[in-house]
């Protein structure tokens, strides 16, 4: 059984080893009441970028305090959307989990705690009991609720995705452009829970590498300078030829969520990102695949 996949998943953990509840503007949400559409805008249709299924019956039973009730011993879920989440408009009963057998899983809450940086809030985690991850595992999230994007132009209602089961180890499942109004320059060091380090001064762009699950090194040490020089960007350039680098700094470190920054010092459009296999783990030690993805434009996103 895969005890813990993701550092997503340990949202409850504070430094000192005790807990601490999810930011007050981020608490985990019980309700299975869906939020009323109770305007006629029509929206464009919402997808569901991964679903990776994450504890099986391996949350810590202070995560009824950490968490929710009913946290303890339960299972955990990331679910990645292509647009940030309105907050006011999630609601536990907004995810439908079907296993293998066909059974509808129990989604005790949802939080996008610990995911909140100024550009992050696209990652849920779902808590409940979701099947057997060696007798009836889940297989597929869909979205039965009225759930929208931050700036409500977006309805995630009925997007559906498979699960990733529990063995995969971690990939990327997004690569974007940051606007520079979401900076935070000054390499400071993490505050904690929801809170990462920033680029440092210099940087000219930043990409933000979002993974399926939180990754760490074997040791289970963020990653830092090695980790950052198997990062590799492809810049286009104006000559239509393209060269690919390094970060020269890698932030967002230290609060536990599944984002990197991937702070540039030169010029050119990024256009892909990669990360080579065997290199990062989840908690639990499995290695990630090689990996990459095209990195979305700000026109894009």
């Amino acid at each position: 059984m895969k005890k813990i996949v993701s550092l997503l998943l340990l949202i409850a953990l504070a430094g000192c080893g005790g807990l601490s509840r999810p930011a007050d503007n981020f608490p985990a949400d019980e309700n299975q009441t869906d939020t009323t559409a109770a305007d006629s805008v029509v929206r464009a249709q919402g997808q569901v970028l991964s679903a990776f299924y994450g504890l099986d019956n391996g949350l810590p039973f202070s995560s009824n305090v950490g968490i929710c009730r009913g946290g303890g011993k339960a299972d955990g879920m990331p679910v990645i959307f292509d647009h940030e989440v309105d907050v006011k408009s999630m609601q536990a009963g907004d995810f439908r989990v079907v296993t293998k057998s066909g059974k509808v899983g129990e989604v005790t809450c949802v939080t996008l705690f610990p995911a909140i940086d100024s550009g992050e809030l696209r990652t849920a985690l779902l808590v409940g009991e979701f099947g057997s991850a060696t007798d009836d595992p889940p297989v597929t999230v869909e979205i039965v609720g009225n759930l929208f994007s931050i700036d409500r132009s977006i309805n995630f209602k009925s997007a559906k995705i498979d699960v990733t089961p529990l063995l995969p180890g971690p990939t990327l499942i997004l690569a974007e452009i940051v606007p520079q109004e979401q900076w935070r320059l000054g390499k400071v060091a993490g505050t904690g829970r929801g809170s990462g380090d920033g680029c440092p001064q210099g940087t000219k762009q930043i990409v933000r590498a979002v993974w399926a699950g939180g990754v760490e090194k074997a040791d289970g040490e963020e990653p830092g300078d090695a980790e950052r020089l198997l990062y590799q960007v492809t810049l286009k350039q104006g000559d239509s030829s393209s060269k690919t680098i390094t970060p020269f700094a890698l932030a967002d470190l230290g609060d536990g969520d599944n984002n990197h920054l991937l702070c540039l010092d030169v010029n050119g459009t990024p256009a892909t990102v990669s990360f080579p296999a065997g290199y990062l783990v989840d908690p639990n030690h499995d290695l990630n695949p090689d990996t990459s993805f095209i990195v979305l434009s700000l026109t894009e996103k």
